[in-house]
């Protein structure tokens, strides 16, 4: 799933590549993907784009046609999708149903530049938004402080008198905005914190630790990521991921065997020798399969 620092680099490229461009033509190849209906998504032809923003992990492209009128197309990839930058496009419209296209917005002329959002599976959950304000849309109105944008004091308070284990809370939107699945694993092994470990229950110094490496590792992904192509984003992600996804591979910091907690349709993955003090976690859907 793209999170805070993939969000902010494809923000980015929009900034560099689509601003102050006119919107030729909208193709809209799956209707359950556009979750609102008034404006329709063709009061964008004509207009110009004049920004693009990251709120948590929603992706915000921004386009006025005069300085009091603005439309945003907000979208959230979900698990599955992307943002696609084109240099030309097909002038034929897609056929619904067919393929990863969701939705295609061309630029300057119809065949010309401009993005494609696509999502791959079965699991269609990628979700676009037109409206004139972004807090119109339900998701960011719900979010809760951008995780860049805490203090250290704020960050605490977010923890305090929470009963949640670690992992759960750091990909709760409504608490920390913009922290998914993959950054949270390496967020907890940087801090070498256990992810079961319970939020309201950490020391001051454990609280400095978890902060701190918070800070450093969406920092140090922004940095990576930011000025990226969109095609490569991904790649870069997988490529500074220290645990996540590395199940059964060494940990490179102490050598010990990355594990992996398995839930019904989700998974994260942590270091023993770093964060757990060598003991394995309950994985319960292999102490299921062995009973």
């Amino acid at each position: 799933m793209p999170e805070l620092p993939e969000v902010e680099a494809l923000a980015h490229h929009l900034r560099e590549h689509a601003l102050y461009r006119p919107v030729a033509r909208v193709d809209v190849a799956s209707m359950s993907a556009v979750k609102t209906f008034d404006p329709p998504v063709s009061a964008l032809v004509g207009r110009v784009v004049t920004g693009a923003a990251r709120y948590g992990k929603f992706l915000a492209v921004e386009f006025q046609d005069r300085p009091d009128d603005p439309l945003h197309l907000v979208v959230h990839l979900s698990r599955a999708g992307w943002m696609r930058w084109h240099d030309s496009a097909s002038t034929t419209p897609p056929k619904p149903g067919r393929g990863p296209l969701e939705l295609r917005v061309h630029l300057d002329a119809v065949g010309g530049p401009g993005f494609d959002l696509t999502e791959a599976g079965t699991q269609k959950r990628l979700s676009v938004y037109l409206v004139h304000d972004p807090q119109e849309v339900p998701g960011i109105v719900r979010l809760g402080p951008d995780a860049l944008a805490l203090t250290r004091d704020e960050f605490a308070a977010v923890l305090t008198g929470r009963s949640e284990r670690l992992k759960t809370l750091l990909v709760e939107q409504q608490a920390i905005a913009g922290i998914g699945n993959a950054y949270s694993d390496e967020i907890l092994h940087t801090a070498k914190l256990s992810p079961y470990a319970a939020s309201g229950r950490l020391k001051a110094e454990q609280i400095d630790e978890l902060y701190a490496a918070m800070r450093s590792v969406l920092t140090d992904a922004v940095d990576r990521s930011v000025g990226q192509g969109a095609a490569q984003l991904k790649g870069e992600k997988r490529s500074g991921l220290r645990v996540h996804a590395r199940t059964g591979l060494p940990c490179p910091v102490c050598g010990d065997t990355v594990r992996e907690v398995s839930f019904a349709n989700k998974s994260f993955q942590y270091c023993p020798g770093c964060q757990t003090g060598g003991k394995p976690l309950a994985d319960r859907r292999l102490s299921r399969l062995v009973r």
